[in-house]
């Protein structure tokens, strides 16, 4: 899935005990080459980016923060975050292992740290299943990806049961802001229900709660949006004029990898149930008009498609408070949503639970 903020996603804080003080992290980093890297992170609520020159491996990068929150590195090759606290933290590793690099003074990240160990019964089954997807076969794909979301479903109940024994928790506000990036407001409402006072009155915990009814829009049984907008040859389409039928409305963009990846499944179950009151509707996030175009036509996807070429703040999207794609709307003949963030199985198994009756 592609994010829309991936660099500031999960972002977490709470109130320290005295107003801005300041964090200091010292950095020595084996291999590391000369030049900049980049910090990003928030200041009352709004994404800031220090930019940090390296030498020899060395640097040091220091900030204001009201509270404890996530920090994101961009390195040349990749990046990596760290909860980071107003207090002298010390990063240390090499640079052919950025994955692998140490944070000491944070006890949040501590924390973290600490969590992770945990999921490694699971980690360790997981992560050879990513290997092998790439080289298997269509039907060993299928496969592979049903154990992956079974793996993915037991760190879900392992994060929430760590949710409701460390309400208080600053890393406890972490996951549950994480999950609430691409999650289903039946699954993070809950959640954030558990956490403390002082978690849900921190500057992360109000962020939290305003996108929690974001996901309150599309939950279960509500009512889908009455939206108008272009199709590919400019005509404006109603979301009105699919009243009655089952619609998969379809978030994705031309330069969104696995969304171009999914389109072929989805084009084989429009297929199949096309003549069962079924269709599907592309609501494109492109701000350029012939790749979208373009891409409608590689992938031969024959359903209408909508855009108003405005990228991540495409009316419907921004409404929804859809921060990754692809993603999914089901929609009933009634225009209420009855599915969320359908794929791969999920998709064939709820059509299949629709239609094949």
């Amino acid at each position: 899935m592609i994010n829309k903020m991936i660099l500031t996603a999960g972002l977490v804080a709470v109130t320290c005990a005295s107003f801005g003080q300041r964090a200091q992290l010292t950095g020595n980093i084996k291999g590391l080459k000369d030049g900049e890297i980049v910090f990003y992170r928030l200041t009352n609520g709004v994404p800031q980016m220090d930019t940090i020159s390296t030498k020899a491996g060395h640097f040091t990068w220091s900030a204001v923060i009201t509270e404890p929150q996530k920090v994101s590195i961009m390195f040349p090759d990749r990046y990596v975050e760290f909860f980071a606290e107003a207090k002298n933290m010390n990063l240390t590793g090499n640079a052919d292992a950025l994955n692998a690099l140490e944070v000491k003074g944070s006890a949040v990240q501590d924390e973290a740290n600490t969590y992770q160990k945990s999921l490694k019964d699971i980690t360790d089954q997981e992560n050879p299943l990513y290997q092998q997807y790439a080289k298997a076969s269509v039907e060993e794909k299928k496969q592979i990806e049903a154990k992956i979301g079974k793996f993915r479903d037991q760190k879900r109940e392992r994060a929430a049961n760590y949710v409701k024994k460390h309400p208080s928790s600053f890393y406890s506000l972490s996951l549950v802001s994480d999950r609430a990036m691409v999650g289903k407001y039946e699954d993070i409402a809950p959640l954030y229900a558990v956490l403390s006072p002082a978690m849900k009155s921190s500057m992360q915990g109000k962020a939290l709660s305003e996108r929690i009814e974001l996901l309150k829009r599309s939950a279960l049984g509500t009512p889908m949006l009455a939206f108008t907008q272009a199709d590919v040859d400019k005509k404006m389409v109603s979301f009105s004029s699919f009243k009655g039928k089952y619609v998969l409305v379809d978030f994705w963009a031309s330069w969104c990898g696995p969304c171009r990846q999914e389109n072929p499944h989805v084009l084989k179950e429009y297929n199949k149930y096309k003549d069962k009151n079924f269709t599907v509707l592309g609501i494109s996030l492109d701000d350029n008009e012939e790749k979208w175009k373009k891409a409608i036509k590689d992938d031969g996807m024959p359903w209408t498609q909508l855009s108003d070429l405005k990228g991540f703040k495409n009316e419907v999207s921004s409404y929804y408070g859809i921060m990754g794609i692809p993603s999914t709307l089901l929609v009933d003949p009634n225009g209420l949503i009855i599915a969320k963030d359908l794929r791969g199985e999920s998709l064939t198994e709820k059509l299949k639970e629709l239609f094949d009756k």
